[in-house]
């Protein structure tokens, strides 16, 4: 195999699959997902993960079906581990490296979690190309992504980021922004896996992990909620890398643009599309579906909030497509919780806002960051003496 190719195993998109059976408020999907799972498992003849899928979930075993793929595992393992034997015995260390990769892909590729992890470790001992050495690193990091390991996605990670700090060509530094990025929205931090996803864009080679279709989606997502408007138009609206996949994705684009263009009332219809459509069946962004589409509606009523010293509650509702006794009650949290910089005049029916003027936001900025300071200067000193 060349050091260029990079196999997509194991197969992420049969997870994704998975997530959607075992999510009973999903029933509209779960026929197209079962009959994906299945093609998947057959294609890559995973009779290990399909073992462990049907003794998990609700997935029907086929026993027939699982005999015929072992019976295939087990010759296709046999020819893997003569050819290892023979390069032990007659072939120099780049061939028994080689034979050790083939071994283990092929138990990636069928799902063989623990043997894969192991095979794969032992290929990378036997690796001496630094590019080679990272992208079975990156295979670890799928390994993780696809059996749902944390603690294994985190170490691979960092190991990952350890050796192209020492030798890391420029494609697979920009593969790694994504692997990066897709980790951190996992973990809910939007702007800084966003921000990574975002500067991937024009380089996306990362086919191995996710469609780019799916990168794109999860790019707009994750920084339509953290750019300024300013940078909402000119890294997203306007971008060419996006602009050749936005009609395929009409939800995200109804996103984007009523969010800049103010069409408030429309953009909630969007983001109620896009929790139902893409957040709540979406394995790595499931969990955060409650936070993110309150946190857009924070952003929306922000920003009409900021161009206007006080506004009706009648117009409010009217501007957002919703009745006035939701948009007082939202309000009201988002204010409690001190999310909205404004008040409710409920006798007269009105929203005022009440920025704090610009010195006195710097000046509280210095203290915070002042005290920060401080704090880090004062754990120094306890160290050195």
């Amino acid at each position: 195999m060349p050091e260029d190719v990079v196999l997509p195993i194991p197969n992420l998109s049969l997870p994704q699959n998975l997530f959607v059976i075992s999510q009973p408020h999903l029933a509209h999907l779960h026929e197209n997902a079962r009959k994906e799972l299945l093609e998947g498992i057959r294609a890559d003849q995973m009779a290990p993960y399909y073992r462990s899928v049907t003794a998990a979930s609700a997935l029907p075993l086929d026993q027939s079906l699982l005999d015929s793929m072992e019976a295939t595992n087990k010759v296709e393992l046999e020819k893997l581990n003569q050819r290892l034997e023979e390069a032990e015995k007659t072939e120099g260390e780049s061939d028994i490296a080689d034979a050790l990769q083939a071994q283990a892909n092929y138990l990636t590729r069928i799902g063989e979690k623990e043997k894969a992890i192991e095979a794969q470790k032992k290929a990378l001992e036997k690796t001496a190309g630094m590019g080679s050495r990272i992208d079975i690193v990156l295979t670890l990091v799928r390994i993780g992504f696809f059996f749902g390991d944390f603690d294994m996605i985190l170490s691979h990670l960092q190991q990952a980021e350890e050796l192209i700090e020492k030798g890391g060509d420029w494609d697979r530094r920009n593969r790694f922004k994504v692997y990066r990025g897709f980790h951190l929205l996992s973990i809910r931090q939007f702007k800084r896996g966003g921000e990574l996803l975002l500067d991937a864009l024009s380089t996306f080679t990362a086919t191995e992990l996710l469609s780019y279709n799916d990168f794109v989606t999860y790019t707009i997502i994750s920084n339509v909620l953290t750019l300024t408007r300013v940078d909402l138009k000119k890294k997203l609206i306007e971008s060419s890398d996006i602009a050749q996949v936005l009609p395929e994705l009409p939800v995200l684009a109804d996103l984007m643009k009523n969010l800049y263009d103010s069409h408030y009332d429309k953009f909630f219809v969007a983001l109620a599309t896009l929790e139902q459509t893409l957040l709540i069946p979406s394995r790595l962004l499931h969990p955060h579906t409650r936070f993110y589409v309150r946190e857009m509606r924070i952003l929306a009523y922000s920003q009409l909030l900021e161009s206007y010293r006080s506004l009706t509650l009648d117009s409010l509702a009217r501007s957002f497509g919703v009745s006035v006794d939701f948009v007082d009650s939202e309000l009201s949290r988002f204010i409690a919780s001190g999310r909205l910089n404004c008040t409710i005049d409920k006798v007269h029916g009105v929203v005022e806002t009440n920025r704090p003027p610009l010195k006195a936001a710097q000046y509280e900025t210095v203290i915070r960051q002042g005290d920060i300071l401080l704090n880090a200067v004062q754990r120094l000193s306890k160290v050195l003496y």
